[in-house]
């Protein structure tokens, strides 16, 4: 077998002569223009696969003035909902035939947005995606003059940018509302972060489920995401008499929550039903398993691409919003009062 070193690659007049047909036939196909004949389409895609022809995406850029790609603003990826979110966001740009080009920011102000921004920008990316779960990043975002079509993902109000995001008042609702119906006299709240908005909707749920049934909220014990802080909450939840179920903001927190009862003896759910937010893969498996509330990170995926796909084809320009629900997740962590 001969050395492949000094081969040139193969060119588009290459599989076209392989093919038997033209060079703007095999275009035709690369770009999936309907106006090919099935038997032409698969000649010229068995000489592809026998060339081994990859398409020069620079050049392609340069002749269409597009880059099919994507750029993906995130922040705190190390949580699971920004981490499954931009997971979600990039198999629906490769599936809509997009590469992603992804910037994770610590700072989370406008200067650092407006860097993340140029920078995409500078890369040639065709649209722009901003995980924006703070309140703070999105002020900033809508506070920026954009020059690319941009979608806010929980970018709550995010100026004239469209938002894909789930609802998370829902969210609190439903969670609040399975502990009431289990004959609680209220529910307590382990909250996130105070800047996130996605905190912000839980405790608005949670405290409106509260109200409509007639019963008082008590003061929420604010935490910070991390099983840690919902520790810490568990063991002052644990020492109070009166407590009989918890809504934790997230499962992370939850299973601090858990840990904290365990040790001080507090029975779930024989003593204090509790309910967690996000359904982690771990959720099932925690002692108990986990009733949580389900977040369908591959639907805000899959509407935030469509929506930025529908700008840069020339559709609908105007603010648009889509609110994808949440869904409950009963386990064994939760039983009547």
């Amino acid at each position: 077998m001969g050395s492949t070193l000094g081969r040139r690659l193969p060119v588009m007049a290459d599989v076209a002569k392989e093919a038997g047909v033209s060079h703007q036939t095999v275009s035709r196909v690369l770009n999936d223009h309907p106006n090919v004949r099935s038997e032409t389409r698969t000649r010229v895609l068995e000489a592809i696969d026998k060339l081994g022809y990859r398409r020069n995406l620079v050049a392609r850029a340069l002749v269409t003035k597009h880059s099919r790609t994507l750029g993906v603003v995130s922040f705190d990826t190390t949580l699971y909902g920004p981490a499954s979110t931009v997971y979600g966001i990039e198999q629906a740009a490769r599936a809509a035939g997009y590469f992603v080009s992804i910037v994770s920011l610590k700072s989370i102000d406008k200067a650092g947005v407006r860097d993340a921004l140029d920078y995409l920008a500078d890369q040639g990316v065709d649209g722009i995606v901003v995980v924006a779960p703070q309140r703070s990043a999105a002020q900033a975002l809508a506070d920026l003059p954009l020059g690319v079509p941009t979608v806010a993902v929980e970018g709550g109000e995010a100026g004239d940018v469209s938002v894909v995001c789930v609802d998370q008042v829902a969210g609190g609702r439903l969670a609040t509302e399975h502990l009431l119906s289990l004959g609680h006299e209220t529910v307590w709240h382990v909250s996130g972060p105070s800047d996130w908005l996605e905190a912000e909707g839980r405790v608005a749920g949670w405290r409106a489920a509260l109200e409509q049934a007639g019963r008082e909220a008590p003061r929420p014990l604010a935490g910070d995401w991390s099983p840690r802080s919902g520790y810490e909450a568990g063991r002052s939840l644990a020492s109070m008499r009166n407590v009989t179920a918890v809504f934790v903001a997230n499962d992370q927190m939850a299973l601090g929550v858990l840990r904290a009862f365990t040790e001080q003896g507090v029975r779930v759910p024989e003593r204090v039903s509790v309910v967690g937010f996000d359904d982690i893969p771990e959720s099932e498996f925690f002692s108990p398993p986990l009733t949580t509330i389900r977040q369908d990170f591959d639907a805000v995926g899959r509407h935030s691409i469509e929506v930025l796909v529908r700008q840069l084809e020339g559709g609908p320009q105007e603010r648009q919003r889509l609110v994808v629900p949440p869904t409950f997740v009963p386990r064994l962590s939760t039983a009547g009062a």
